[in-house]
């Protein structure tokens, strides 16, 4: 039998769709982000600007970030020694544990190796935990937590994204004894859209469920500290778990969530994602922590990414480009077809020394496809300005459709009304 051909014609018809995934080579040089070294092929290098990170502040080259893995690294090594069961758990990442509570105002918290494991091993764990427990899942929820509410085993309902009505009816249809979890994300980062996190806590009350939220694309971002959307709602007393990374606004690695210490426990103690991995390196942690600290204290970042994410909307938008709209950092451009998204990129990369990862189905689906801008307060106006000239050359070459981007939406929901096979996020 040729395995081999099986897995080649798997990967061919990738490709003939253009959704093969090609990796750039970047160097990306502390105290230079966003700009980086690029090379091709053939290993020449050259000077490029990234658009697509979702490194959000720049805290992954922040001096006192740096500065404080380099001096963990010195002082404890560079290794965990193995899992927390075998061989303990790192001073650093104890401290790790307790500043995330705090920042979220929880009992406890448990730090996982990623933002997916986290969401995995937590819904998965949770909903096993309790008999005949009932899944509420939003429609668009990232991938780990489909894969969590998946491994779980557990009756699941998918709900029209944001779709309170639809939410309300599912719950009101299931018997009121069952204990029941509500899953679905803060910001979603494909559409850039914020959870109506006050209308779901409201129905959770109403019909006794827990709730579970993601805020991994907002933790860092948002709130007077930089507790995510639920924070600066003033929410994150009436969410059950809440879970964030450490790879994203924080600029580190690794996952997390924060819960009563109850909840805290019986996850530590039961999910085989946690119990039998190694863990985070304390050079990892203090440097996450550091980071977490402080944003607890410094809004700066947070104010720069806001004026320049806004700016890029604006100045997108006046150029005649296809902006999905939205209220968070996340700034959708709408190509609506995979082989031209992928030109698009390969384009501004080749022609402008500009990256951004075109997003294709399955991260979002077919007929929206797009590219994904992050600004960060590291863009400058003068980065912007140039971004949008690329874009409009770019626009103008492959004679790319300029229509409104919610009208492109609304066509693609149109002509998809599957709610089984959710995998959108990144």
């Amino acid at each position: 039998m040729d395995y081999r051909s099986m897995f080649e014609d798997a990967v061919d018809t990738l490709r003939q769709e253009k959704r093969y995934r090609v990796f750039a080579d970047l160097e990306r040089i502390a105290g230079s982000f966003p700009r980086a070294r690029y090379r091709d092929d053939s290993d020449n290098a050259r000077d490029i600007t990234i658009w697509c990170s979702n490194d959000y502040l720049g805290m992954g080259q922040h001096e006192k970030v740096v500065a404080s893995m380099q001096e963990a690294a010195g002082r404890l090594g560079v290794g965990a020694g193995g899992t927390r069961n075998i061989s303990g758990t790192n001073r650093p990442l104890v401290e790790l544990e307790r500043s995330l509570a705090d920042l979220h105002r929880k009992e406890g918290a448990l730090v996982f190796t990623s933002g997916f494991v986290s969401n995995e091993a937590a819904i998965s764990t949770i909903a096993r935990l309790l008999p005949d427990c009932v899944i509420f899942s939003d429609q668009l929820n990232h991938a780990s937590m489909i894969q969590g509410v998946r491994q779980s085993g557990m009756q699941r309902h998918i709900f029209r994204h944001n779709d309170m009505a639809h939410l309300r009816e599912m719950l009101a249809a299931t018997d009121r004894k069952r204990p029941k979890l509500i899953c679905f994300e803060s910001v979603y980062s494909m559409d850039g859209d914020i959870a109506p996190i006050k209308e779901i806590c409201d129905l959770a009350e109403e019909f006794g469920a827990l709730t579970y939220i993601d805020e991994v694309h907002a933790v860092g971002l948002y709130g007077p500290r930089g507790g995510g959307i639920a924070e600066r709602e003033g929410l994150m007393d009436r969410i059950d778990i809440i879970e964030g990374t450490l790879a994203k606004g924080f600029g580190v690695m690794g996952g997390y969530i924060t819960a009563n210490k109850s909840i805290i426990d019986a996850v530590r103690s039961y999910a085989p994602e946690f119990i039998f991995t190694t863990a985070l390196p304390p050079a990892l942690c203090a440097a996450a922590r550091t980071s977490i600290e402080h944003l607890k204290v410094s809004s700066l970042e947070r104010e720069q990414h806001k004026r320049q994410a806004q700016l890029t909307k604006d100045i997108l938008r006046d150029a005649g480009l296809p902006v999905m709209a939205n209220q968070t950092h996340i700034v959708p451009l709408l190509v609506g077809d995979a082989r031209q998204c992928k030109a698009a990129s390969d384009m501004l990369l080749e022609k402008h020394n500009i990256y951004i990862q075109p997003i294709n189905y399955p991260t979002v689906p077919k007929g929206t496809e797009r590219l994904r801008i992050t600004p960060t307060p590291l863009h400058s106006d003068e980065m912007v300005f140039e971004l949008r000239h690329a874009l409009i050359s770019v626009w103008a070459s492959l004679e790319l459709p300029r229509e409104r981007a919610s009208e492109m939406i609304t066509a693609s929901k149109l002509t998809s009304g599957d709610l089984t096979l959710p995998t959108i996020g990144g």
